[in-house]
């Protein structure tokens, strides 16, 4: 069964291949110029936020978050769009690795500095902690609803100790290692002091660095920030007052202002034209990303009349 299932695939493709081939060579005489209007990228911001390059490359695999590679990837695609004239930071997450944050905050300011696009950011049900890192980093707008939590200014680092549990079921543990530290988070045996010391000033220097990206971002003087950075979260309307948002309103709102700051010229409906980040299909994920784009490229320009096919019964 499986060994059918691989031929029919290997057929589909290859089908599929040469239909390519037959598109492109039918083509190349036909140029086709499709005008695209000034838009807004919006990009979601969407559960756990995590490091790493590419989230969920496999159509088929559930994505509990979002990676900073994907919405690195994104800005970059935006601010390479001549079409984009500004960018929605559509979050929803209660945060993540502070790595992550980092990252994209980085890559937020990059953009800011080479592309001169603005920055509009929508709050839904959260936006905290590693997400308010990167919503106060280097947005000109930051909207959310006055019963979005958000704030959580702060870092932890988490730690459990099991020794009496595995003392009670009788396992033991034992280990060589090369350095005093180099088992410094091990669950099996308490901390030491020093050990306490060496986390608590890693904790401190990232916090440290939140406060910063916040007070900077922000324009807030980093003292009353610090006073904020408790770690506790804010109600959309508490940070209003306390300036760690601007506006309060939806997805919708934040929209508009994207646009406004954008210049763009507003549909009949009042928002601006958007573009958003297409998902991958099974088809697509199967025939690779390269080939998969022409095929689409090519059927689009078919149905709409724009190639030289329809009636030729080359392709029905």
């Amino acid at each position: 069964m499986l060994k059918k299932i691989f031929i029919s695939a290997i057929l589909l493709l290859a089908v599929l291949c040469f239909v390519v081939s037959l598109l492109k060579g039918k083509n190349n005489d036909d140029p086709t110029t499709v005008t695209v209007p000034d838009r807004v990228a919006v990009i979601n911001i969407s559960g756990t936020i995590m490091s790493g390059m590419e989230a969920q490359d496999n159509p088929w695999q559930q994505s509990a978050g979002v990676t900073s590679g994907s919405i690195m990837r994104q800005l970059r695609d935006a601010g390479e769009d001549k079409s984009v004239k500004a960018v929605l930071l559509n979050i929803d997450s209660g945060g993540g690795s502070a790595t992550a944050a980092e990252e994209v905050s980085r890559e937020l300011l990059r953009f800011k500095e080479h592309y001169r696009k603005p920055i509009v950011t929508s709050m839904s049900n959260s936006a905290a902690s590693a997400a308010y890192w990167i919503a106060a980093c280097a947005s000109d707008k930051i909207y959310a609803n006055s019963t979005t939590l958000t704030g959580s200014i702060g870092v932890y680092m988490p730690y459990m100790n099991t020794e009496e549990l595995f003392r009670k079921i009788g396992i033991t543990t034992s280990k060589i290692k090369s350095g005093p530290y180099k088992d410094i988070l091990a669950n099996d045996r308490p901390m030491t002091a020093e050990e306490k010391k060496i986390l608590q000033d890693i904790v401190n220097e990232i916090h440290d660095e939140f406060i910063s990206v916040v007070a900077n971002g922000r324009k807030l003087d980093p003292y009353k920030v610090r006073q904020l950075a408790d770690g506790r979260v804010y109600t959309g309307l508490q940070a209003q007052k306390l300036g760690l948002v601007d506006n309060l309103g939806n997805y919708y709102d934040a929209l508009v202002a994207a646009g406004e700051l954008g210049n763009i010229k507003p549909k009949a409906d009042g928002l601006p034209p958007v573009k958003k980040q297409e998902s991958q299909k099974p088809w697509e994920y199967l025939l690779g990303a390269e080939l998969a784009k022409v095929v689409k490229t090519q059927l689009v320009k078919q149905i709409s009349g724009d190639t030289d096919l329809q009636g030729a019964g080359a392709v029905r």
